[in-house]
Formats: structure tokens, C-alpha cells, sequence
């Protein structure tokens, strides 16, 4: 969501702290194609993968996921969104339910504090980041990034909401909401944009989806 972390708060990291109590009590927009993401995902991921996944939030999708991997790290920039995830950890545990493997961290892709989960491994299996990208500032230097955290062959599987044929409409609302600040950074992507700078970080694309129609672009892309 941010450029390099520092230990100063930038101004969308400080929205999204803020907005983290709020975030975590509002209902998923769209069930199905959540689901749908999630299932899509999972076909993916083996038993034996180690997976990190960028902007958790408030780490619903992690506690989902994690069951089915090895080691499973999830981070966010926002304090606040780790606090509450690792209050869902510790509630989850409480009722029984193990979660091996599973960590959270407050960080961006950028911090020293985001390792390898094995030097043995070459690097993760698989890096999630869902309706995330769209809120990066430095995009290219976050795929570089994330392409230098895989293994050989290892997955990028991201989710994007991609507003630009919509631009005229957004845009302005965006930009008067950001001088209050009342909105994060957003940028304005299509499909084709977000397709294009996957592949020209060294990817190959193996699978696109949208869910939901008409605005959020699936993809898994292998790095190559």
C-alpha cells in the first residue's frame, strides 16, 4: 500500500489505522465472488507451500487460507489492521482451532523485517495480495519486489480493482476526499494495465478472472 516502510506514518497509512475498527466491522461486499477468489486460490496452493500475503488487512483471507499450506506469513502496513488480526488469532485459538504456521507482521513488501521463510527454500511458494495493488504507489518497485521474495516458478496471485474506464466518475470524489483526508492513494488501473506490468516484472500468466464484474481483475502469474 506504501513505498518503502519507515518508522513514520505516510498519510495512507495513517487512514488506514484509523479506519481499521471500521474496516473490520463492515460486511463483504460481494460473498460470491470473494468465494469465488478464494476457491480459485486454493487450487493453487499445496500443502508443502510457504505463502506471504501483502495488505491482509484485517487477516480474514489469511485465517481462511492458512489451513491448507505449510507456513503462511500475512502483513500490513496499517498497526491497526495487525492489531485486530491478531485478536481474531488469538480468539480462533481459543476455540480450539491451531492455525500452525500462521503469523501476522506490520509491514510493507519493502521491510527488512519480511524474510525468506527458509533459507533452504529459494524463497515463497506463493504471494497473495488482494484489492491491493490499486493502492501501491511505486507498483513497479513492489513487483520487483515481490518477484525477488519467490522461489523459482513461484506464484504472484493478486486481486486488483481497476477503476480507470470509470475515471471520470471516481477520480474527482477520490481527489476531494484525499484533501480532507478521507480517502488513501488510489490509482486509476485497467485490466490491460495491471496484466501489462505483471508480465513486463518477469511474470507468465496462467489464469484471469473477474470477481466481480465488472471491476476487480484475478491473475495468477508465475514467475519466470
Amino acid at each position: 500500500m506504501a513505498i518503502a516502510w519507515t518508522n513514520e506514518m505516510t498519510p495512507s497509512t495513517k487512514f488506514w489505522d484509523k479506519a481499521a475498527r471500521k474496516y473490520a466491522a463492515s460486511p463483504i461486499s460481494n460473498q460470491a465472488a470473494y468465494e469465488k477468489t478464494l476457491e480459485r486460490t486454493t487450487e493453487h496452493l499445496g500443502p508443502e507451500d510457504n505463502v506471504l500475503e501483502l495488505g491482509c488487512g484485517t487477516g480474514s483471507t489469511a485465517l481462511l487460507l492458512a489451513g491448507n499450506v505449510r507456513s503462511y506469513l500475512a502483513t500490513d502496513f496499517a498497526p491497526g489492521m495487525i492489531e485486530i488480526a491478531n485478536e481474531k488469532l488469538a480468539a480462533e485459538k481459543a476455540n480450539g482451532k491451531k492455525h500452525q504456521g500462521l503469523g501476522f507482521l506490520t509491514a510493507d513488501a519493502f521491510d527488512e523485517s519480511v524474510q525468506l521463510p527458509d533459507e533452504n527454500t529459494g524463497g515463497y511458494d506463493a504471494i497473495l495480495a488482494y484489492n491491493f495493488f490499486h493502492l501501491v504507489e511505486n507498483p513497479e518497485d513492489l513487483l520487483a519486489r515481490v518477484r525477488d521474495l519467490l522461489k523459482p516458478g513461484g506464484l504472484y496471485i493478486s486481486k486488483t480493482v481497476c477503476l480507470k474506464d470509470r475515471a471520470w466518475l471516481f477520480l474527482p470524489m477520490i481527489k476531494a476526499m484525499q484533501i480532507f483526508r478521507k480517502a488513501p492513494f488510489v490509482s486509476m488501473l485497467s485490466f490491460q494495465n495491471v496484466e501489462d506490468m505483471i508480465r513486463e516484472a518477469g511474470f507468465e500468466i496462467i489464469e484471469t478472472g473477474t470477481y466481480p464484474e465488472p471491476r476487480s481483475r484475478f491473475v495468477v502469474a508465475r514467475k519466470i
